[in-house]
């Protein structure tokens, strides 16, 4: 197993992703940190102090109290549309063309690998900046601001954010094609992920058992960490711009 502690990057990595005809990129948390969007279990400040995500990010914490969930994600929006894509960002959207194929799957919902401008993004847990309904009808933002969540144009349901919540089932498209992503890859990268949270945290295991080879990517040991090929210590928005200077000097 590799270690990059001072952010060199091994050159059996290169070797291996010049040789790679399907890479898979799976992002955390982590990577949008780096932006200054804090983790979802470090977004509880403020106003939102005494409140556990788990309490805020259920069905049955909107069905019990939709304006307090509402106001909640109203905030978490506009820390995200005051944040930019970090070097990490951009280095995953070079990447892609750097490679003979890359999907590029994530558990963040802030479209800030969108931004940096990465195309095909499967998004594991929805788009904070989408919103539906409970019948489960795309709405846009026009909603009736007259009401707190606004209600859907077209049935009247209350608009909610287009997220997985606690208790929800990852959709069924995206669920499907990570899987099948992973299944076919050669090389998975698992960057900024705490490997926790299920189904995303057993994806690389699945990569690893039809054989791809496991680059992780944290600035601490995750339950991972043991069982991948690859191990670079440090953030992702030093370390990706790295490994794409270190692919074009090939």
């Amino acid at each position: 197993m590799e270690s990059d502690q001072d952010f060199l990057i091994p050159p059996d990595l290169v070797q291996a992703l010049d040789r790679s005809t399907h890479t898979v990129v799976m992002t955390g948390s982590g990577t949008s940190a780096e932006s200054g969007i804090p983790t979802f279990r470090d977004a509880q400040t403020g106003l939102w102090a005494n409140y556990r995500p788990e309490d805020l990010a259920t069905p049955e914490a909107f069905e019990r109290d939709p304006k307090l969930v509402w106001d909640w994600y109203v905030w978490r929006r506009e820390l995200v549309g005051a944040a930019e894509p970090n070097p990490g960002h951009v280095a995953i959207a070079e990447l892609n063309g750097l490679l003979r194929r890359l999907t590029l799957i994530t558990q963040n919902v802030d479209g800030l690998h969108q931004r940096a401008g990465s195309a095909g993004v499967i998004e594991f847990h929805g788009n904070l900046m989408r919103n539906r309904c409970t019948a489960g009808h795309p709405v846009d933002e026009t909603g009736d601001s007259d009401k707190t969540p606004p209600l859907c144009h077209e049935c009247g349901a209350m608009v909610r954010p287009d997220v997985v919540w606690f208790g929800e089932a990852i959709p069924t498209a995206a669920l499907e094609t990570a899987l099948e992503a992973v299944t076919d890859c050669d090389i998975l990268f698992a960057i900024g992920t705490s490997a926790v949270v299920q189904p995303a945290a057993g994806l690389a295991m699945q990569a690893k058992q039809h054989g791809a080879l496991l680059v992780e990517i944290n600035p601490e040991p995750t339950p991972l960490t043991n069982d991948v090929d690859f191990v670079l210590t440090g953030p992702s928005g030093r370390i990706m711009p790295e490994l794409v200077n270190a692919l074009r000097s090939r």
